[in-house]
């Protein structure tokens, strides 16, 4: 699964007509609507507001609007970006201010596609993975050593606990679980062992 680094706006112009992206990253389709709402209140005054979204982790939800642009123009390229950068749980909104020159459906369609584009450049990627969560027990005396073992290593150190031991949980990615376990045996000298007790979604920089 993709999705934007993180929400934000870009802007571009294309022969003078204004052409400004926002995208938001959503968990549901109430929260995307509910984001093209707010854009259109927000910019009552711009000549279109069209919008494009996919949700789920199977990118099983798309719907795209023109917003009065020709039929095919705005939303569906729009949607098109979306779906060809991979990304989901993402809504775009592309708010256009008419420069006084009619761009046509070939330029309507680059120039809405291309403001996504732009956008989701501009705001960044990451893949969000499944890592198993690990839970490691160390006695006090071993456990600032692992503990910097661990910040060092290509495993996440996600949480550290403090009582009558130290506590570690660690994220593994899905089958790297001999390599933390033999890791894990070599660092401690055998001393630890690890116990999953959960998973998480971690966010990759793309």
């Amino acid at each position: 699964m993709r999705t934007i680094r993180a929400d934000g706006e870009h802007e571009t112009e294309v022969k003078k007509s204004r052409f400004l992206c926002a995208l938001r990253r959503v968990g549901t389709e109430e929260q995307a609507r509910a984001f093209v709402a707010e854009r259109k209140k927000q910019y009552w005054n711009a000549s279109h507001n069209c919008s494009a979204f996919v949700l789920g982790r199977w990118s099983d939800v798309e719907r795209s609007n023109d917003d009065g642009e020709p039929s095919g123009t705005a939303g569906v390229p729009m949607l098109e970006v979306l779906r060809r950068r991979e990304l989901t749980d993402v809504v775009a909104v592309v708010t256009r201010w008419f420069g006084g020159t009619r761009l046509g459906a070939g330029g309507l369609v680059r120039a809405y596609g291309g403001a996504v584009a732009e956008a989701v450049d501009a705001v960044g990627v990451v893949e969000l993975r499944d890592v198993g969560v690990f839970a490691v027990e160390s006695g006090h005396a071993g456990a600032g050593r692992l503990e910097n073992e661990l910040r060092g290593s290509r495993f996440e150190l996600l949480g550290v606990g403090y009582g009558a031991g130290v506590r570690f949980e660690v994220g593994v990615p899905d089958g790297e679980e001999p390599a933390f376990a033999a890791w894990l045996a070599e660092t401690t000298g055998g001393g630890a062992e690890a116990e999953r007790v959960g998973t998480r979604v971690v966010e990759v920089p793309l």
